[in-house]
């Protein structure tokens, strides 16, 4: 045999074991790794406890900041939110119905019912409105709209800015996601279902929920749409509005004075059917 020969011959060899080693290596690093999953190693199971520890910190926290942030309610706010919850329960009551272009309608709209709560508002006193709010699509968020009430205070003494509080009557389901984790419903659960609060109120408790819904997606190996992010749902209620007064609606008495449809509950909306029910 040549030495051209023998030298391919070596070469040859050489291939095979390269190959050999790195389909060795392959099948090395998969057991270590079911290894590790199986709890083979001290070390993993220190971190899977590391893990756990965090996440259970994480959301006692998020939940003990959610109710401090609830709690904290002004006397101006509780005022609107017992004023509000009256009207509720008059709209409960079945003397009231959609007098939108939807006659048919066996529920109550959004529209009309927002409408509804804002001349009621308005004539126990207070400066409410009807919001609608746009935004414009950006590299973070997309586009969208949102409509709610809100009542404006003005200082008695004149020298202080008024103060504008926020009436959500869908407040909880705009947190709602599907697939949540265990966790996440819990703090949702948390959440009341009328919202009556001022900016900085909004402000706290949407980041409290948006930063445990990125830990939920986070969790379910899920992409964080954009439409859950922070800066989007305060689009909802901190970006200037268009204030549509009581005084462009039909008068609350034309409404009352139609014959009822079939009885619905308050609130139903769209997308959820289960009647709202006040505390």
């Amino acid at each position: 045999m040549d030495t051209e020969s023998i030298e391919m011959g070596e070469k040859g060899r050489e291939t095979v074991m390269s190959l050999s080693d790195m389909v060795m290596g392959f099948f090395e690093e998969v057991e270590e790794e079911r290894w590790d999953k199986a709890g083979g190693e001290e070390a993993g199971d220190d971190d899977d406890d590391d893990d756990g520890e965090e996440s259970r910190g994480f959301w006692q926290t998020q939940h003990r900041l959610l109710q401090e942030a609830l709690a904290k309610s002004s006397s101006t706010e509780r005022r609107i939110r017992m004023d509000t919850e009256d009207a509720v329960r008059n709209m409960n009551s079945g003397s009231f119905v959609c007098f939108c272009s939807n006659l048919m309608a066996k529920e109550y709209c959004r529209s009309c019912t927002l409408r509804y709560i804002t001349e009621r508002l308005k004539k126990s006193g207070y400066n409410s409105a009807l919001c609608k709010s746009k935004w414009r699509s950006s590299l973070d968020i997309p586009s969208g709209e949102h409509s709610y009430v809100d009542v404006v205070m003005e200082s008695r003494s004149g020298k202080r800015s008024p103060v504008r509080v926020v009436v959500e009557f869908n407040f909880r389901a705009e947190f709602e996601m599907a697939r949540a984790s265990e966790e996440y419903n819990h703090l949702v659960g948390v959440l009341p279902e009328i919202f009556v609060g001022k900016s900085e109120k909004v402000k706290s408790v949407v980041k409290i929920m948006c930063a445990a819904a990125k830990k939920c997606m986070k969790d379910n190996k899920m992409h964080m749409a954009p439409w859950r992010k922070d800066k989007y749902m305060l689009s909802k209620w901190l970006s200037t509005p268009d204030r549509i007064a009581p005084g462009a609606f039909m008068p609350i008495d034309f409404v009352t004075q139609r014959q009822p449809k079939s009885r619905a509950s308050m609130l139903t909306f769209d997308l959820h059917p289960t009647p709202l029910q006040v505390a």
